[in-house]
């Protein structure tokens, strides 16, 4: 079962008390007309003011965290989930490694992440660096995951054959423990 992490963010500003803590926090700009949060104007609040993102990040990580309890809680009972996945880009970050049986390091060269970031989400280089600057390094990353992924344009059957073959591994590993 994979639990999408920002999904989950997704979820936690569609909660009403949520988009009304963040209108009180810093005004009606954060968001757009149709109610839904402005997602770019947060990130231009947070992403230079370290206060105002621990800040965000105490409103939405305990929500997130909930709604992955909630996910894992409901995939318990389901005999064809064999793992759990968090697909979680802040999980170093925000200390949530201790509680994984193995982390798994997705690469990807960086023009084409930056490519995939531009097409998905508009971002330029300037704000895939912005953001990259507050996040663990990279190698530190690799360093502390137990497998990697190379995930190269073009190679999906490749990737699908790595991704097969580190899960396998992972499971042979739980069900020994």
């Amino acid at each position: 079962m994979v639990i999408d992490s920002d999904k989950a963010v997704g979820e936690a500003y569609q909660r009403p008390e949520v988009r009304e803590k963040l209108r009180e926090w810093w005004g009606g700009q954060v968001l757009m007309p149709n109610g839904q949060v402005n997602r770019k104007e947060i990130a231009r609040r947070i992403f230079d003011d370290e206060q105002e993102r621990r800040r965000l990040e105490g409103l939405i990580h305990p929500i997130v965290a909930e709604l992955r309890d909630e996910q894992m809680r409901q995939g318990g009972g389901d005999a064809s989930v064999k793992a759990y996945v968090w697909d979680t880009p802040l999980l170093l970050e925000v200390g949530l490694g201790g509680q994984c049986d193995a982390i798994v390091y997705v690469d990807a060269p960086e023009a084409e992440r930056l490519e995939r970031l531009r097409r998905t989400r508009g971002w330029d280089e300037g704000e895939l660096r912005r953001r990259e600057k507050l996040q663990m390094p990279l190698d530190k990353k690799l360093n502390m995951a137990n497998d990697m992924v190379r995930n190269t344009a073009g190679a999906d059957d490749e990737v699908r054959n790595q991704v097969r073959k580190v899960l396998s591994r992972i499971l042979a590993g739980i069900s020994r423990s």
